[in-house]
């Protein structure tokens, strides 16, 4: 069985693209570091590609908004080439800065049509300062996505000054809930799994605010998944916060279940 191609983006302040393709191969896929003009102008298709993912960084020095003219570069220059990969099945992931390029792209949290219709944003954390900490996440069981699959908590690294999700019609974060698109949420590290819960946890528990604490969202299918934290940053156990004070055995974190989820996915289709 042929391993699966991903394409991870890059250029204009992307940063995180090397260990974004590392997390891939250490899951099983083979990753390819491709300049989002080289998509745009033709030279490459991203259709000869399994899984997209689009890293975090600072794109565009997050000029106008974190993410907002990479998700126009993409919705505009790329949006049939990317409509076309969602409707051909294939997952793609945003983390961080790529988060927050499909949700202002319209990727996410998306509707069936993949229509490309932006219906949320990531606003300024509420402490007014980037945040840089470790946070815990709980996911949803009942969710579409094939990213969490399988998945209950998880400790995760944030790095982020605009991560508070909202939007600007609350009753769409109902429709979100019952169709299980609200796929992670930060929760107390300490509190009894289940607990993802509505009402806002204090910071630093959740370090932005972000409404019903969504730290994750994906779309319809289950194929398209964005979230705040950087899973590709625990992709070893002597990575996490605690490691040492644990058993300290060097083997694989937390973070690569999220893309061994995706390259298995794949493989199995």
């Amino acid at each position: 069985m042929s391993k699966p191609r991903v394409a991870v983006l890059s250029g204009f302040g992307i940063n995180c693209e090397l260990e974004t393709m590392a997390v891939f191969e250490m899951a099983g896929a083979t990753s390819h570091r491709v300049h989002v003009n080289r998509i745009v102008s033709g030279e490459i298709s991203l259709g000869d590609f399994d899984i997209m993912a689009v890293p975090g960084g600072f794109s565009f020095g997050d000029h106008l908004g974190s993410g907002r003219l990479m998700g126009n570069r993409l919705r505009f220059g790329l949006r049939d080439q990317v409509r076309d990969f969602v409707k051909a099945g294939k997952p793609v992931i945003g983390i961080c800065n790529g988060f927050q390029v499909l949700v202002k792209m319209g990727l996410l949290p998306g509707d069936s049509d993949v229509s490309l219709t932006q219906t949320a944003s990531l606003a300024l954390n509420d402490s007014g300062q980037y945040e840089n900490r470790w946070a815990t996440l709980e996911f949803d069981p009942n969710s579409p996505c094939i990213w969490t699959k399988g998945i209950s908590r998880m400790r995760v690294p944030v790095r982020h000054g605009e991560g508070k999700f909202v939007t600007d019609d609350p009753n769409l974060l109902d429709e979100w809930a019952r169709s299980g698109q609200l796929a992670a949420r930060y929760v107390d590290p300490v509190s009894e799994y289940p607990s993802a819960s509505d009402e806002v946890l204090p910071y630093p528990t959740s370090p932005n605010q972000s409404w019903r604490n969504i730290a994750g969202v994906c779309d319809p299918s289950g194929l398209v998944f964005g979230l705040m934290p950087h899973p590709e940053a625990n992709h070893s156990t002597w990575l996490g916060a605690t490691w040492s004070r644990e058993d300290g055995e060097h083997g694989e974190g937390e973070g690569m279940a999220i893309f061994r989820n995706a390259v298995n996915h794949v493989q199995c289709d």
